[in-house]
């Protein structure tokens, strides 16, 4: 089909690099050529994958007048803080509501978000999850009383108007692809709210992309991703593609690997980033990167993709949730 974007702000530095991981995959056998898609190299103070999804979604919001963002998400949110950053870029207010509480001095992306101008409201994690509909809907009255126009960006900027972001990329990797020799390929990334593996299973769709898209959930399980990344997907072809035939989609999810919860991990996790780093000086966060390529190598031990050439990791950013996270890693100080 012809595929005609919607109107796109340039924010991203893009394309981003294709990382051969030639150390690892010698390590683990050379069975297979394990590769890095950097998208923790997208710009704004290493913004990761959110700012693909922002190109379009803020492009959105001005073609409405809007002066005033508001998004949600947990107090470590790379996607608030990507927010914070692109709204004191394009001059617009951003107000976040947070799940949890603060730490007394911030750190990581909280801090960030504070050094971005941002507006910051913290809510116990019950009455976020319970009522965080209501709390939308009462800052965005407060603002419009206030003379603004808001726009409001739903968690991980993951539905049908963000998902464009990574039909793009997918467009983006086809490229990458052919210069690399990669015939057909195994995508890999991190699935928290679900949009980056939606707008990659749809635009693998779409362009076509010779790719077989999983998501490695980070929180809540198999059967809510499903859902998520249909819906997203659901949701941009009310938005966008009304008049024509959805297109028929496979989506792929690799449960198991969540781990105590969200935003938390055990030790393996810590070691794995330690390992990636000291091998081929790839920084992961253990929110969502560390932990799913922690889980892709164990799916490679298991041999769920034996047979596989090509294993293509999407790195979605997320460096600053280290910083809050420092004292589980085992660091050695000694020359």
């Amino acid at each position: 089909m012809d595929l005609v974007y919607p109107a796109r702000l340039s924010l991203a530095q893009l394309p981003t690099p294709l990382q051969p991981l030639q150390r690892l995959s010698d390590e683990l056998g050379g069975e297979h050529r394990l590769w890095i898609k950097r998208d923790d190299l997208t710009g704004a103070a290493l913004s990761g994958n959110k700012l693909r999804k922002l190109e379009f979604v803020t492009a959105a919001a001005q073609a409405a007048g809007c002066d005033t963002l508001i998004t949600c998400g947990g107090v470590q949110s790379n996607h608030c803080r990507v927010t914070a950053l692109v709204g004191a870029q394009l001059g617009l207010k951003v107000h976040l509501i947070l799940r949890g509480e603060p730490d007394e001095v911030p750190d990581g992306n909280l801090l960030l978000d504070y050094l971005a101008g941002a507006v910051v409201s913290c809510y116990p994690r019950r009455q976020f999850t319970a009522e965080l509909e209501l709390l939308y809907q009462h800052w965005q009255e407060h603002y419009e009383k206030l003379g603004h126009k808001v726009f409001c960006i739903p968690i991980g900027a993951s539905d049908g108007i963000g998902i464009w972001g990574y039909i793009a990329a997918a467009e983006e990797l086809a490229r990458d692809f052919c210069a690399a020799g990669i015939e057909h390929a195994q995508v890999v990334c991190a699935s928290g709210s679900g949009g980056t593996q939606a707008g990659l299973t749809l635009g693998a769709a779409l362009h076509p992309v010779p790719m077989d898209v999983w998501g490695i959930n980070v929180c809540d399980d198999e059967a809510w991703f499903l859902n998520k990344v249909a819906s997203d997907v659901a949701d941009w072809q009310r938005r966008y593609s009304a008049d024509r035939p959805a297109p028929e989609l496979e989506i792929r999810v690799i449960d198991g690997h969540v781990g105590p919860g969200y935003g938390r991990a055990e030790a393996p996790v810590y070691q794995t980033i330690q390992r990636l780093a000291s091998l081929e000086g790839v920084i992961l966060d253990p929110v969502y990167t560390g932990k799913a390529f922690h889980g892709l190598l164990q799916e490679l031990a298991r041999g769920r993709f034996a047979g596989c050439r090509d294993i293509v990791f999407i790195h979605t950013g997320g460096i600053f949730g280290l910083f809050p996270q420092r004292g589980h890693f085992q660091l050695s100080t000694q020359q």
